[in-house]
């Protein structure tokens, strides 16, 4: 018996890397019933950070971390995407020098009721990707059409984020009540080396009208090499205004309603 458990210590130790976090489903199907499982805690080879999860305690829990559980072990079809996933790729103005205090996941599933109650100092606000997407809403699909990629990650793990291009969709959609237009424009100032490509694939996926003539918009201002390449004319901007910004002025090209003071096109 003794032996037994010694074995199902050291397994535990190559299928559980250091600081990531497993759940009780996991620990199940590698045979970690809820009597060992409480064993272990009793005797300090495992933690719980909540009810219903598990770590070995060595390793410290960060948001990253957690993020890689759900997506390397847990099997979550969740992805970083908006403002968090365009700070993870450098092209943000308004960094913190403690980091992201809001961590943006998408996907068609939402995460697990215990990612919220973690004692971590970010808080995950979850986005359903099809609200947004038609037929690339699926993480899979967005794979297939090159508007994810992986960046580096805690460790050797890397995390699932949505490219510049995808991520710049999803964070217009969290204009005006989420986001800034001003912080908002001086990221799309830096977002000077995106795919036409993926955009054009992306744009014409879009469900929102909103999204999609704020993208234009912002673009048109400051008019980047990539925006010659768009096929303006196989993106629907549906019709009627969007009134965004109470006491804003309307765009007559675009009919949004945008701040006073961002001026004109640069």
């Amino acid at each position: 018996m003794a032996e037994q458990k010694v074995g199902k210590l050291n397994q535990l130790e190559r299928t559980l890397p250091e600081g990531l976090l497993a759940d009780a489903a996991w620990m199940e199907r590698h045979g970690y019933s809820t009597s060992l499982r409480s064993q272990y805690v009793s005797a300090g080879w495992l933690v719980q950070p909540v009810r219903g999860t598990y770590k070995r305690p060595l390793g410290e829990l960060d948001w990253q971390k957690t993020v890689v559980s759900l997506q390397k072990l847990l099997g979550h079809a969740l992805v970083v995407g908006g403002r968090t996933a365009l700070d993870l790729q450098g092209f943000s103005h308004y960094l913190s020098a403690t980091g992201p205090s809001t961590i943006h996941l998408y996907g068609t599933e939402p995460p697990p009721g215990w990612l919220a109650k973690l004692p971590l100092k970010e808080t995950f606000r979850f986005h359903r990707s099809q609200a947004l997407f038609k037929t690339l809403a699926e993480s899979k699909a967005h794979l297939q059409a090159g508007t994810l990629r992986e960046v580096p990650g805690p460790s050797d793990w890397p995390l699932v984020v949505s490219t510049p291009e995808r991520a710049l969709l999803e964070m217009l959609d969290e204009l005006p009540g989420r986001e800034s237009f001003h912080q908002v424009d001086m990221v799309v100032e830096g977002l000077r080396t995106l795919s036409p490509r993926r955009l054009q694939a992306l744009l014409a996926d879009c469900k929102s009208v909103k999204v999609k003539r704020l993208f234009f918009w912002f673009a048109d201002r400051h008019n980047p090499a990539w925006l010659k390449q768009i096929d303006r004319a196989a993106v629907s901007l549906g019709s009627g205004k969007r009134m965004l910004v109470k006491g804003g002025k309307l765009d007559p090209k675009y009919l949004i309603t945008v701040p006073e003071d961002l001026g004109a096109p640069v």
